[in-house]
């Protein structure tokens, strides 16, 4: 449902990898905008009832109720982000998940799979500085394990200048100086932290760029780079490598083929060698999971709980800088 922006993501993994998604159908009350994807255009969502889900992709003050419509149709859902908290009420059908990517894409992916196997011993601390909102804190509660226990945040934004950057529309039309918030906030999870640190417009900016670290007792990992204790007065590092194909003289197309640490595959493209940006690869598999939760075969993707205590966190940093006090969040368990 929806032809905007982030829908079209969807269709463009349908068409790239025909033979793992197929979309029946879009439900838009504006068919044109959809005529050359070759998909049918439908007025209403009853014409999909033979769909496996339903990929809701509309503004986020419509789509409470569009969800809500689904669900009483008994159709699985699989909601763009935001999730907001006023959809709790939907949580109790378990038709409901939320296509939160960022923890799957592939480098986010690794660095947590490392932290669950203990490379660096317990997590305590976490740091992102990249994306906004319940996507950062989405991944701060992956890098640090923990769940939807209750949170204090406190939150601080600044004005700062710096060049104008690309956005959706691309690239300025010339050098100027433009205005961007900054926003950073501390959370606190009864002793396991996250830091929080956004510039608006942060995501495409190259003078802004993204930083990533999880310290544990026994180690860290800061972006690509993995520290830890070979034995109790020797520290090792290693590096997460990327194997990309297509480059130099490489003609096995241009494609992300596996992030391995010290020879060791650590993720493995599922999609190789289609040509996918990170971001794509993480929907892809969000998709398959979703599919494979619909049949039965596999664990709930992202289900509206979480989303839901993810957008009140954010809702909270968002809150603390307004007023200048900290908030806490309680658990999130239903």
């Amino acid at each position: 449902m929806g032809t905007g922006w982030r829908a079209r993501f969807y269709l463009e993994l349908a068409r790239v990898l025909p033979s793992r998604f197929t979309v029946t159908g879009i439900v838009t009350r504006s068919p044109d905008r959809v005529a050359n994807w070759d998909v049918p255009a439908f007025e209403s969502v009853s014409q999909l009832r033979d769909s496996a889900f339903v990929v809701t992709s509309v503004p986020r003050d419509v789509n409470p109720q569009i969800v809500s419509s689904l669900v009483a149709m008994d159709m699985p859902v699989l909601s763009e982000t935001p999730a907001l908290t006023s959809m709790r009420p939907l949580c109790a059908g378990g038709l409901v998940q939320v296509a939160e990517q960022y923890p799957l894409q592939p480098l986010h992916f690794v660095r947590a799979e490392l932290v669950r196997a203990g490379v660096i011993g317990t997590p305590v601390n976490a740091s992102v500085s990249s994306t906004h909102d319940y996507h950062a804190v989405a991944l701060l509660r992956d890098l640090l394990g923990v769940g939807l226990a209750p949170v204090r945040v406190t939150a601080h934004r600044h004005t700062e200048q710096v060049l104008r950057g690309p956005d959706r529309a691309g690239w300025p039309e010339s050098a100027e100086l433009a205005e961007a918030d900054r926003t950073f906030a501390f959370l606190d999870w009864d002793g396991r932290t996250g830091t929080y640190d956004f510039t608006d417009g942060q995501w495409w900016h190259p003078l802004r760029t993204h930083r990533h670290a999880v310290r544990g007792t026994h180690g860290e990992i800061v972006d690509e780079e993995i520290t830890r204790m070979a034995d109790h007065r020797t520290p090792v590092r290693s590096l997460i490598t990327r194997r990309q194909t297509g480059l130099g003289g490489n003609l096995e197309g241009f494609a992300l083929d596996t992030l391995s640490v010290d020879g060791e595959v650590r993720w493995r493209n599922p999609y190789f060698p289609a040509r996918l940006s990170d971001e794509e690869i993480a929907i892809a598999t969000l998709l398959d999971r979703m599919g494979a939760w619909v049949a039965g075969e596999g664990p709930p993707p992202y289900p509206l709980a979480q989303a839901c205590h993810d957008q009140a966190i954010s809702e909270a940093i968002a809150e603390s800088w307004r007023t200048g006090r900290p908030v806490s969040v309680e658990s999130g368990d239903l």
